[in-house]
């Protein structure tokens, strides 16, 4: 796919990224860069980081290392965007082995929804203030084709993914009306450096078939940053609380 940059779209924005060392998070900063914007990436990874420092070199990059479930660092996050942020795209997220409910463990089940789910509220909740006071804000929540049926993932990433969504519902409908605008992205299968390992065999017996063949052909990183970046553009400005699947019409299935 082409990439279609839109010159100066995102002049004078300021946005943090999540997951932005790899995948779609690295797309989402690269194409946000290219547009114009003040990118501050967050990722597990500083290696992944200071690559994308090299491979950009861009002065308008700012990044954070750090485990999004740690609150010191949803803080030091939040600290470094400062109170000019104007856009949040939560794109960190983790798989769950494909674990079916019979079958995930505590740990599992917790650590999914600390990544996937709370770590978004907290960042949410950082941000918020300083776009409410200005009165304009863009939010957007990485769920996945995961949080529109039951049959993509596990219990723990098919629970996250679904709750997700409803947290993206609830923060547009509290704060539309003040500006604030929060919407979500819904992947299909997309190529990225994410290992996908059937832990259960039943879970692989079980969901084998659906998959092959009702699975769709991946997309590539870069055409889920496009969803991404167009849903905190001033584009979508008429947009709110949209659930947006971005999965070759997997979802019409």
């Amino acid at each position: 796919m082409s990439v279609r940059i839109v010159e100066g779209r995102f002049s004078g924005a300021r946005v943090i990224v999540t997951g932005a060392g790899s995948g779609i998070g690295k797309a989402t900063a690269i194409r946000l860069m290219a547009e114009g914007a003040t990118v501050i990436a967050t990722d597990i990874s500083r290696p992944r980081l200071e690559a994308l420092e090299v491979e950009t070199g861009q002065e308008r990059l700012m990044t954070v290392a750090g485990d999004v479930t740690d609150e010191t660092v949803i803080a030091k996050i939040a600290d470094t965007a400062g109170p000019e942020v104007t856009s949040l795209a939560n794109v960190a997220g983790i798989l769950d082995d494909f674990l079916p409910p019979a079958e995930v463990e505590d740990a599992v089940w917790e650590h999914v929804f600390r990544v996937n789910l709370t770590a978004v509220m907290q960042l949410t909740r950082a941000v918020l203030p300083v776009m409410l006071e200005r009165g304009a804000g863009t939010i957007v929540n990485v769920s996945s084709e995961a949080g529109l049926r039951g049959s993509v993932a596990g219990a723990a990433y098919t629970a996250s993914k679904h709750a997700l969504i409803g947290l993206t519902r609830s923060t547009a409908f509290f704060y539309g009306p003040q500006g604030v605008r929060c919407n979500a992205v819904a992947p299909g299968a997309t190529l990225t450096n994410i290992h996908v390992e059937f832990r259960s065999a039943f879970a692989g017996e079980r969901m084998g078939p659906v998959m092959q063949t009702n699975v769709p052909q991946a997309a590539s990183a870069e055409e889920l940053a496009a969803a991404i970046t167009w849903l905190l553009s001033d584009d979508s400005s008429n947009v709110n609380g949209a659930v947006l699947p971005s999965d070759a019409g997997w979802s019409v299935i």
